[in-house]
């Protein structure tokens, strides 16, 4: 999936390695924002799926798995960190 300049530069200013936001496209759980854009992140059920996929890559991965994305019209628009639960309404 394509990114912006903008997401590819807040992926370089928060640390987010080109594989966490790789794996966040590939299990991450989707959710619309109902502005137009999805949020994927890695719920409880994500994070057993590439626990099962990575074998014990995963613990090397924890600090990350708080990340998320932003996704719209096929592009990765930002990438960032959670740092509170993510609103479901």
């Amino acid at each position: 999936m394509k990114a912006t300049a903008h997401a590819t530069v807040r992926c370089q200013q928060r640390g987010a390695p080109p594989l966490v936001v790789d794996l966040l496209l590939q299990f991450g759980h989707r959710e619309h924002d109902h502005r137009g854009a999805e949020i994927v992140y890695f719920d409880r059920r994500s994070r057993k799926r590439i626990e099962s996929y990575t074998g014990g890559l995963i613990t090397k991965l924890s600090e990350h798995l708080d990340s998320y994305a932003v996704v719209a019209d096929g592009e990765i628009i930002t990438v960032g960190s959670r740092f509170k639960r993510i609103n479901h309404s």
